[in-house]
């Protein structure tokens, strides 16, 4: 059987947004991905955090104020605590998966961190909400500490940046555990942001969107398909509108085509496309699929799905 090198982005409802749901969703996650092992895939699998960074960013920081000894976490660190706790939860389902399918292959997580331009216009205009709602003193005490925050009916809220990524730290050890024949969870919410000072890197306080992350990393790894799992079957035109149109395909040009005209949410399918854009533009012979995670063997197989190509 011929072996396809396919990198897998996960959105919210592979995941959950409790710690139970999260166990519970997945389980069911990963049988989608044990079905597409069986169908040949060599997997990469990237995955959102909106939810858990935000809990974990308001539970730190309300630990900070209840004990001053303890400084506030920044939202690097955030990052990479769900990429570790939602690994954990990710790898232990899909190893049953496999085990109980009679397969024997290793599941890892790597902890990865992604580098971002500091002269990103995205830093200049924050818009990723982070954490709960604030008085406005708490409000006052964020922008004293030099973050961003916005107004609402209900209150304040915290904001962030959320660059494009640049390059991928840890992507010669993703190449080398693939290579191996491992499952790899990598990129966890779009990867903990950094910045390049010297040999060092520094946490930046930002949020990278997980599909313009996975994209790069497919890129990056040269693999033949990007699948990015959502909650919907296809791309639409004039989504939730009477003029609604599902999209079987796009190529590169009537997607820029569409972007352009506005036909995506700029937070939810304009990322997906976007970034499938710019991986199927990166080389040769690349192909891009957004579809459900209901359905993502099916649209692995082409039977489903949009395909940019």
């Amino acid at each position: 059987m011929e072996k396809k090198k396919v990198i897998i982005a996960l959105g919210h409802r592979a995941l959950g947004d409790t710690l139970p749901r999260q166990k519970e969703a997945t389980q069911k996650t990963a049988k989608a991905i044990v079905d597409l092992v069986e169908a040949g895939a060599e997997i990469v699998i990237s995955h959102s955090n909106a939810p858990q960074v935000g809990m974990i960013h308001t539970a730190m920081n309300e630990f900070g104020k209840v004990h001053p000894e303890y400084t506030y976490a920044p939202m690097s660190v955030c990052s990479a605590m769900s990429q570790g706790y939602i690994g954990y939860d990710l790898q232990n389902s899909i190893r049953q998966e496999l085990i109980s399918r009679g397969i024997y292959k290793s599941v890892c997580t790597v902890l990865t961190q992604v580098k971002v331009d500091p002269y990103d216009d995205a830093f200049a205009k924050p818009v990723k909400v982070i954490g709960r709602y604030l008085t406005e003193e708490e409000a006052g005490q964020e922008e004293h500490k030099g973050n961003h925050v916005i107004k609402t009916d209900k209150g304040y809220r915290r904001i962030v940046a959320a660059p494009k990524p640049q390059d991928i730290v840890e992507i010669d050890s993703i190449k080398a555990l693939l290579k191996a024949g491992n499952i790899v969870i990598a990129c966890g919410g779009g990867g903990i942001p950094v910045l390049e000072q010297g040999a060092q890197l520094k946490g930046a306080s930002a949020v990278i969107e997980k599909d313009y992350a996975c994209g790069k990393m497919a890129e990056l790894l040269d693999a033949d398909e990007l699948l990015i799992l959502t909650s919907v079957e296809k791309v639409a035109l004039g989504y939730e509108t009477d003029a609604e149109k599902w999209l079987d395909r796009m190529t590169v040009d009537e997607a820029k085509e569409h972007m352009a005209a506005g036909e995506f949410g700029e937070n939810t399918m304009l990322p997906k496309v976007e970034a499938s854009v710019d991986f199927v533009k990166s080389g040769q012979g690349r192909k891009a699929v957004i579809t459900s995670i209901d359905t993502a063997k099916e649209g692995y197989f082409g039977k489903t799905g949009t395909v940019i190509q």
